[in-house]
């Protein structure tokens, strides 16, 4: 029987990969990735020969997948007794990833199949990490949708006794903050930004005062952002 390995790689600085995860992806027969190209520049830097191959991400929903010639395709290889290693293109797999979909259709399908994971970077444990806010009861909310539901998760959110956390895009941060001013304009947030990266930054403060650090440092709205709440 196969294995199948779900592997954690860096979320911005390529030095953020422990020595197993580099040891794995250089034993395994196939490196499944979101973007060939970005995980071809991780194994290119630690002289990692194993071949990709892009599994379907955005496209990959509940339900949807049984017809996916790509999945077919990782079921098939698993079938002929293929190691495979399960990448994102940063962090994790499968938190707040696509990968989870394909992890659960392995698991259906191969019910004896070993699934292994091979812990790594994680922005979630790494925004909180360097936080000052409670962590060790916490909720965190993926990504927020774009239109739908939104408004009430940020009544949630409000309600929430524990910290929570949550990813947001450079282009909808700003009406999440403004969100957080309307319903909860005391409440300390903290914002991690490009967590790893050469502009990591940190900035905390009520909703107010972030809002007018972005506002006047607009060239700060970009990269990738982690948005932690303090619970009531």
């Amino acid at each position: 029987m196969s294995k199948f390995y779900v592997v954690g790689t860096p979320i911005g600085n390529m030095e953020d990969i422990t020595f197993r995860a580099v040891r794995i992806l250089g034993e395994v027969d196939l490196v499944l990735c979101e973007d060939t190209r970005v995980t071809k520049n991780l194994l290119t830097k630690y002289n990692i020969t194993t071949s990709t191959f892009s599994y379907p991400s955005d496209n990959l929903k509940p339900g949807a997948d049984k017809t996916n010639p790509k999945v077919e395709k990782i079921l098939k290889m698993i079938e002929e007794g293929k190691t495979l290693a399960l990448v994102s293109d940063a962090g994790t797999p499968t938190i707040s990833d696509p990968g989870s979909v394909l992890v659960a259709k392995i698991k259906e399908t191969f019910p004896e199949i070993e699934i292994i994971a091979i812990p790594g970077p994680s922005a979630v444990a790494s925004a909180l990490s360097i936080s000052g806010l409670p962590a060790s009861d916490f909720t965190f909310l993926g990504f927020l949708p774009h239109k739908k539901g939104r408004e009430t998760l940020f009544k949630e959110i409000m309600e929430s006794e524990r910290t929570v956390v949550f990813y947001e895009s450079p282009h909808r941060i700003m009406k999440a903050l403004g969100s957080l001013e309307k319903f909860m304009p005391e409440r300390k947030i903290v914002i991690a930004r490009e967590l790893t990266k050469v502009f990591e930054q940190i900035i905390s403060g009520p909703p107010v005062e972030v809002i007018k650090y972005f506002t006047d440092h607009s060239d700060k709205v970009r990269g990738e952002f982690v948005v932690m709440v303090a619970g009531k």
